[in-house]
């Protein structure tokens, strides 16, 4: 059990920065809005956009090499995609990850303080670890964080279903004729498990996992490492709808159409359906949630931006202050929007899911490009037949929003 456990490290990673946002805020209020029909949902898109994810983590252990490298050799157009989808998401992503952590962590400890002051303590925080502890600190803390969220949603999942005043109705409200109902579709698919980015993330992680490692890293330790962590995520995210439907959607409050109000209100709403016993279980599982996301993304964006730094202009690859440079960057422009921006939070969030779902197509097509080539090492048959619906459904569904919204 011990070796299992520490075979775990860049999929956990990947775990960490998927549940978030799309788990604890879309997936619930999936549930609760339109019932369990939403986890067939959640499951199709998990499965659809599997292998672009797998192809990360991959294509790093069988080419030493990450896909921001790949993209890299395909021309600049491809790397300034990057550039776009990244420097135009990142801080509003950051910003709401944070916003949403300091809200539930306001809700279960009762901290009396702005939001925004308590996001920067938490930025602070987790700007510390990755400067100290570095990579091997961040994989070690995230692998208890993980487990520690998956048994605390368990827990509440099984008494949920197995409260005796809560009914589980299978009937749903959506229809494809009511135009919230399809935007709020799109949100929670675009996001579904995470923006289709977080691939690049995790090549570089895969990458930094093997420089750590005493021991050879197989691709086959690789390939377990990340079923665990995908499949794990596809399973918290259906826990929360189901959570969502059961609990919140035998409830009569209003629900928040804000995402740091609602993650707050969910603790409450839990505790006083399920018993006042389940509320630290229910704020362990919500803050685990949205800690583990706030750390590996804040570890993230940098990481991505040091590598592509480097590759236009490889003298800087022995500057070791260019990480903790692009992590001050990162911290700055988030409390910056959390500051400055905190009453256009919903708009920079529905700007940051658009962004990451127009351009998801374009990404799961150069990832399908540059892993190709390698055959069955990143794509066996299987998978590239589930990679070509992939990519049928990324452009369909793309087309489908671009119409509705504008035609």
């Amino acid at each position: 059990m011990k070796k299992w456990f520490r075979r775990l490290g860049p999929g956990l990673l990947y775990a960490g920065a998927a549940v978030g946002v799309s788990h604890l805020v879309q997936s619930t209020r999936a549930g609760a809005s339109y019932g369990l029909v939403m986890v067939a949902v959640v499951v199709l898109a998990n499965f659809l956009k599997y292998p672009f994810f797998k192809a990360g983590p991959l294509y790093a252990v069988h080419s030493g090499k990450s896909l921001l490298e790949a993209f890299f050799q395909k021309g600049k157009w491809a790397i300034t995609l990057f550039y776009i989808v990244t420097l135009t998401t990142m801080f509003a992503v950051q910003a709401v990850v944070t916003l949403i952590l300091a809200s539930v962590l306001a809700s279960i400890l009762g901290i009396n303080l702005a939001l925004w002051q308590l996001s920067a303590i938490l930025l602070l925080i987790c700007g510390a670890i990755l400067l100290i502890g570095k990579y091997h600190l961040l994989e070690n803390i995230m692998r208890w964080v993980i487990l520690l969220l998956t048994l605390t949603t368990i827990i509440t999942l099984i008494t949920a279903i197995g409260s005796p005043d809560l009914k589980i109705d299978f009937a749903t409200s959506f229809s494809f004729n009511e135009i919230t109902d399809v935007f709020f579709l799109i949100a929670l698919v675009g996001w579904m498990p995470a923006p289709l980015d977080i691939a690049l993330w995790h090549s570089e992680w895969t990458l930094a996992d093997i420089k750590d490692s005493n021991e050879r890293v197989s691709p086959k330790a690789v390939n377990y490492d990340f079923n665990v962590g995908y499949w794990g995520t596809t399973f918290l995210a259906a826990a929360f709808v189901t959570l969502g439907a059961i609990v919140l959607g035998n409830s009569d409050a209003e629900l928040s159409s804000s995402g740091s109000v609602f993650a707050g209100q969910i603790i409450g709403m839990y505790t006083e359906t399920l018993g006042k016993w389940t509320f630290v279980i229910v704020g362990l599982a919500a803050f685990t949630t949205m800690f583990s996301t706030t750390l590996t993304v804040l570890d993230a964006y940098p990481r991505v931006l040091k590598k592509a730094a480097i590759l236009h202009h490889k003298p800087w690859g022995n500057n070791s202050k260019l990480y903790p440079i692009l992590l001050a960057f990162t911290i700055l422009g988030a409390l910056f929007v959390l500051i400055f921006q905190l009453e256009n939070m919903k708009q920079l969030v529905d700007f940051a899911t658009t962004i990451s779902f127009l351009t998801a197509p374009i990404l799961a097509s150069l990832i399908y490009a540059v892993c190709k080539p390698m055959g069955d090492k990143v794509f066996d048959k299987k998978d590239n037949w589930i990679a070509i619906l992939g990519l049928l459904f990324l452009y369909a569904f793309s087309i489908y929003y671009l119409w509705t919204k504008y035609f």
